[in-house]
């Protein structure tokens, strides 16, 4: 049985240039077979990459006292378990007071800070202030983060569903797009999209958001009614506070088929006809639709007729 050496202590060195001719060609070698430490270098590379983004900001003067105290005499350790413990203070520095985790992947922007994250390379993440945000996954097929907090501006160009954000209240699925998110305290989020589309999901409950439009959501709720950002206000006031179908079906423009497609699905049985009735009013029925199947919301004539209407959008 053949014994490997892992370089885990050498990937920063390799990827800083630091590596003599020789020790790179026996990293690289190494690299080539050993999918652990591809994976360890891969984490590496996205932490410096994260690291080399922030923003450089002065410290406060209280938090050098604190950094003095992380040096107080400990027990000896190993060479490789002293680098790693020093790292989180020499981020400490090189960040000032934009907070950065290695162990967890959080990253923390103060009221005065911010910074952005390369999205592999399909795109970028700017981490507004006050803003606690996670990076869960960062592979080819899947960059994920989760948003505790706090604003991000994320623009994508890449396929579809291969960027998601985690909130408390949902999941934004990139379709190709760029878009901000919000996510409140009370674990509420808004989504504004201003390129392409996002699909925001929740327990098998979705809202496709195109751009210009936006759409809330809530804890425990999901995502809310996406509607467009200059519907009038009556629409928007009724679908954020009582839901008046009848405000929001006579402020309804030929658009706004994208407000009333999504509450076709979410309103009473009673009331599915009243809604039916005012999306045909504003665009005539397409060819396949019928208003038997959509009032049982047979999914394959929904989807038809969301891709009809979507012209309009």
């Amino acid at each position: 049985m053949k014994f490997t050496r892992h370089i885990s202590t050498q990937l920063a060195a390799r990827l800083d240039g630091q590596l003599t001719a020789a020790e790179l060609r026996k990293a690289e070698e190494h690299l080539r077979t050993c999918v652990r430490c591809r994976e360890e270098s891969e984490q590496v590379r996205s932490g410096m990459a994260i690291i080399k983004s922030l923003e450089s900001v002065a410290a406060p003067d209280e938090i050098w006292s604190s950094i003095e105290a992380g040096f107080q005499p400990a027990p000896k350790r190993p060479p490789w378990q002293r680098q790693w413990l020093l790292a989180p203070a020499v981020v400490l520095i090189l960040a000032g007071i934009v907070w950065w985790r290695s162990a967890s992947s959080w990253i923390e922007t103060s009221s005065t800070s911010r910074t952005t994250i390369s999205i592999g390379n399909i795109g970028t993440v700017e981490v507004e202030p006050n803003t606690r945000v996670r990076v869960v996954k960062d592979q080819p097929d899947e960059h994920r983060l989760t948003l505790a907090r706090g604003e991000i501006r994320a623009t994508i160009s890449a396929p579809p569903k291969l960027f998601f954000v985690d909130t408390p209240s949902g999941t934004a699925v990139d379709l190709g797009c760029a878009y901000l998110l919000t996510a409140e305290e009370d674990g509420s989020d808004l989504l504004r999209v201003t390129r392409g589309w996002v699909s925001f999901q929740w327990k098998g409950l979705e809202s496709l958001v195109p751009a210009g439009a936006s759409c809330r959501t809530r804890p425990k709720a999901g995502p809310g009614i996406p509607y467009f950002d200059d519907a009038s206000d009556a629409l928007k006031r009724a679908l954020e506070t009582n839901g008046n179908l009848t405000i929001i079906l006579s402020e309804s423009r030929k658009r706004d088929t994208l407000t009333l497609w999504h509450l076709l699905s979410r309103v009473e049985v009673g009331d599915r006809a009243r809604v039916f009735d005012r999306i045909t009013a504003l665009t005539p029925l397409p060819a396949g639709v019928t208003r038997e199947k959509a009032l049982q919301l047979d999914h394959q004539t929904l989807d038809h007729w969301r891709e009809e209407l979507a012209w309009t959008w």
